[in-house]
């Protein structure tokens, strides 16, 4: 059990790095191949802070433990949404932008609402390529609207840029998917050793510990933000986060490995749908999330864990 919690530390401490290193590399080669800044900050950086958990969620169901991909996906975003954003607001009450609420926040909610939709359908809980299909497209269309509504955004000024040595930048890059892989792999085995020692579902390691492991650079990121006082960009990445995990990593994940779901349950689901709804009403008052609601998202995130770990 010890050496199964060591590993599984150092599994996902290669899996950030390397997510760190892939981003930085697909970044370097991006600035030097003349790509803007907007464009790199909605595909690359995106998809690279999305990247630990696509691949453990990739992994989870290549090796038939699709309970931990999907796990691992709805206890991220409640994660996100509940105590990242809890605690960021009460460190500082925080700014909301106005895209946040029109379009981000929407879009996340919608996004859940069609993920329970597609998990509870029948007797049979299962994500099937077809599911997974229409949630790449709906991934493809809130690409598309946010390219659109950021289009007029001017670029940075391109003499600002430090390009990267393209070999440095091919090297992070490769270094970051062989760790990405490694640590995945070396995570899935042992969470799923760690559950079955404590006698646990991997629904549940995959909604508490691989959902908090992989979730943690955003809240000190976000943490650190908030106190710096640009909680609004902080919170828009979180929730641009929420999206890329559902319609990104479950829509690939299911078109490469149809999932088969047995301890994700309705209330795991409801918990991120009234998640988004609370954090869309708190927002929508003055654009701003206070300390008390703040309090509130943190105390409901405790609760819902004190009762999948009871």
């Amino acid at each position: 059990m010890i050496l199964n919690i060591v590993l599984l530390i150092t599994g996902v401490a290669v899996v950030l790095w390397g997510a760190d290193r892939l981003t930085e590399g697909a970044v370097g080669l991006a600035e030097r191949m003349g790509v803007s800044q907007l464009v790199i900050g909605l595909t690359i950086v995106a998809l690279g802070t999305s990247m630990p958990e696509f691949c453990v969620s990739l992994v989870s169901a290549i090796k038939g433990t699709s309970d931990l991909a999907v796990g691992n996906v709805v206890g991220s975003n409640i994660f996100n949404s509940m105590l990242i954003v809890g605690c960021s607001a009460m460190v500082a009450p925080m700014t909301i932008l106005k895209s946040t609420v029109r379009k981000d926040i929407p879009f996340a909610l919608i996004a859940s609402i069609v993920l329970y939709m597609m998990v509870v359908d029948g007797d049979e809980a299962n994500i099937t390529r077809v599911e997974a299909a229409v949630l790449v497209v709906m991934l493809l269309v809130f690409m598309f609207i946010t390219f659109r509504s950021a289009k007029d955004v001017p670029d940075a000024d391109i003499e600002e840029r430090h390009y990267m040595n393209p070999w440095k930048a091919v090297s992070f890059l490769l270094l970051g998917l062989v760790c990405l892989i490694v640590g995945s792999n070396v995570f899935v085995d042992n969470a799923t050793a760690i559950a079955k020692s404590l006698g646990v579902s991997d629904a549940v390691i995959g909604l508490t510990i691989v959902a908090g492991g992989t979730s943690l650079p955003e809240l000190a990121t976000s943490i650190v933000a908030a106190r710096k006082g640009n909680s609004g960009i902080a919170i828009g990445n979180v929730l641009g986060s929420n999206v890329f995990n559902i319609l990104f990593i479950l829509g690939v994940t299911g078109v490469i490995a149809p999932m088969q779901i047995h301890g994700i349950t309705s209330l795991d689901l409801s918990m991120m749908i009234i998640s988004m709804i609370l954090l869309w009403l708190f927002s929508y008052t003055k654009l701003t999330i206070e300390r008390w609601e703040g309090v509130v998202l943190a105390l409901l995130f405790v609760g819902y864990m004190g009762w999948l770990i009871y």
